[in-house]
């Protein structure tokens, strides 16, 4: 028995094709490309053979989503000439586990229930990452050559394109836009207050809402002038229900992670990655939200019974009975989720705590009871206009007994009323206020638009993300609001110039597609690879042919070099000072030769 690191190998061009002077980068859409060893510290390969000699079978343990069904075939690979040959032919000696938890449940199933591994799902991988190879460093390479070079306060050392980062950032840009694009508009309201018997203030909304001109809002507030009271006209209560959340998956806890925890997706995964290799959580990237038929809810919260933050709860549900989950979607990969064994904030550091918590209290809430409540809905008249207040009066907390931050809290609950009753004005006036736009995007939000706009996985959204930051194409504000920088914002809006489509998220959601139809067997790995890149070959022409558009735009937006830097050492050439640039990539520059080279620093 042994393991792997990641991936065994990686898909690269040849020697030759690495080079970004020698090489035009359109030639990179169609060079030969050959799988090199991941890690070669490692020599993983090596030892796989090693550790494959003399044996008669190979049972595959890795994770089961594409990319595991990638490293299991990188394996198969490595081994295969190791291995003791097959008795008889058509004997199966390969076989691929499939497991969601690192217990001694699921390991005896899977061992009981051995498949073989998906040889299409695999190609699908290798499809994705020779597309994304080709397309990224062709048009990484040209336009980085292209610019670095030309502008003095442009402090960035590569300017990638990437065909799911760039419609991420995409996504960061067109909200810039829109706030910077938004005109507020005048609003005017009536604002009222009334002040019940018991003394407490009740705020009131105005069944109008708002006017957009100031003179009729005036006549509004005239049918009102000269009213002491406020008289209710009608008490309706409901009963409403809180639904009790679906089963977790990646999606949601990189969402709620980002929100409600202040981590960043990336970083969020990493931990649950490694609570899951330590067995506190189950796999934790998935896209389904409901529970397999045979899954053990009790089993899985009798586990938590004892713990000291929802112990309590968790008795009283293993005493009542659970709540059947919701319905949620089968992706047809991990079940969603969920806690493995009991834990505490003692035995793990804060932030690992963090996401536990969070993941043990949803799967608690999924088989709790939904949250019940009465609104009550307080109608008032004042003059000849009608105003509104609505309240929240908790009923059962079900749900939110654990999940705490959803918990109807008092200040929700409104005094006792009857109609009839009259309640003294303590403030009747016209208000004046502005439409405003929405903020920067979160990236809880922006989650939310790529998985709907199918761009990235489960697995690749928060590396996506992470890497337009590492571009110093956004920055990370208050609130976790992702605000773009002004490279990220021309170099958007020179994609949006010259071709959108290549900053719109529909190019790479139709690319996923035709992944998709590869790792279900409907379509053929060479086909869709060639007709993706020819298309991409031929926006790569025309974008090179047009890049003098994207240029007016870096032009108006940073410095050029001859303007830049401050004086430190004489040219070679012509004796004068040249001008040392402090941006990356750092150089000194010639203003009278117009050359610049790489200080010693950078070559270091």
């Amino acid at each position: 028995m042994t393991s792997v690191c990641g991936h065994v190998m990686t898909v690269d061009f040849i020697g030759i094709y690495n080079s970004w002077d020698r090489v035009d980068p359109v030639e990179l859409f169609s060079c030969p490309t050959e799988k090199k060893e991941a890690t070669p510290k490692l020599q993983i390969p090596k030892f796989l053979q090693q550790e494959a000699r003399g044996c008669d079978y190979l049972i595959l343990w890795l994770d089961c989503d594409k990319e595991g069904e990638n490293i299991c075939f990188e394996v198969i690979n490595a081994v295969q000439s190791s291995m003791n040959s097959k008795s008889r032919p058509g004997d199966r000696n390969v076989f691929r586990a499939k497991f969601s938890a690192i217990t001694e449940r699921d390991i005896k199933a899977a061992m009981n229930n051995l498949v073989d591994p998906n040889e299409n799902e695999a190609k699908s991988v290798d499809a994705r990452q020779e597309l994304d190879l080709r397309i990224g460093c062709a048009f990484t390479r040209f336009q980085t050559k292209f610019f670095q070079g030309k502008y003095g306060n442009l402090d960035s050392n590569l300017i990638s394109y990437g065909p799911c980062q760039t419609p991420t950032l995409g996504f960061c840009v067109v909200r810039h836009d829109f706030i910077q694009s938004f005109k507020p508009e005048a609003y005017w309201y009536l604002q009222a207050q009334v002040k019940h018997p018991s003394g407490v203030p009740i705020k009131l909304e105005w069944e109008r809402v708002r006017i957009f001109d100031r003179e009729v809002a005036q006549l509004f507030l005239n049918r009102t002038r000269g009213e002491k009271e406020a008289v209710v006209q009608s008490v309706v209560q409901k009963e409403k229900t809180k639904q009790r959340p679906q089963a977790l998956n990646t999606v949601e806890l990189m969402r709620v992670a980002s929100s409600g925890l202040g981590m960043g997706p990336h970083h969020a995964m990493q931990i649950a990655e490694r609570l899951y290799t330590q067995g506190y959580i189950s796999y934790p990237r998935t896209e389904t939200t409901h529970y397999p038929e045979n899954f053990d809810l009790v089993g899985t919260l009798r586990q938590q019974a004892g713990n000291a933050d929802w112990g309590n709860h968790v008795s009283e549900l293993l005493s009542t009975g659970i709540t059947k989950p919701r319905k949620g979607t089968d992706a047809g990969d991990h079940p969603p989720i969920t806690p493995m064994k009991s834990a505490s904030s003692n035995s793990l550091d804060g932030e690992s705590w963090k996401i536990y918590d969070y993941i043990t209290r949803h799967f608690i809430a999924t088989i709790s009871g939904d949250c019940r409540y009465l609104q009550t809905t307080i109608t008032f008249q004042i003059g000849l206009e009608t105003f509104s207040c609505t309240g929240k009066t908790p009923l059962e907390n079900g749900f939110t007994a654990v999940m705490t931050w959803q918990a109807i809290s008092d200040d929700e609950k409104l005094p006792n009323c009857s109609l009839k009753d009259v309640y003294q004005i303590t403030e009747l006036k016209l208000t004046e206020g502005y439409t405003s736009p929405p903020d920067y995007l979160t990236e809880s939000e922006l989650i939310t638009l790529m998985e709907k706009h199918r761009i990235g996985t489960d697995a690749s959204i928060p590396v996506h993300i992470n890497n337009i930051g590492l571009r110093n194409y956004v920055t990370i504000e208050s609130g976790r609001r992702l605000v773009p920088t002004t490279l990220g914002i021309v170099l958007v809006h020179g994609y949006q110039k010259i071709d959108p489509d290549l900053v719109l998220p529909t190019m790479r959601a139709a690319v996923e597609e035709q992944l998709n139809l590869i790792s279900h067997g409907k379509a053929d790995f060479r086909d869709v690879l060639h007709h993706a890149l020819e298309i991409f070959k031929l926006k790569f022409h025309y974008f090179v042919k047009n890049i003098t558009g994207m240029d007016e735009l870096f032009e108006a937006s940073f410095s050029s070099l001859a303007d830049s830097g401050k004086p430190l050492s004489r040219c070679g050439k012509c004796h004068r000072y040249m001008k040392f640039v402090q941006t990356k990539p750092l150089r000194l520059y010639c203003k009278e030769c117009e050359i610049g080279r790489a200080s010693c620093r950078e070559r270091v």
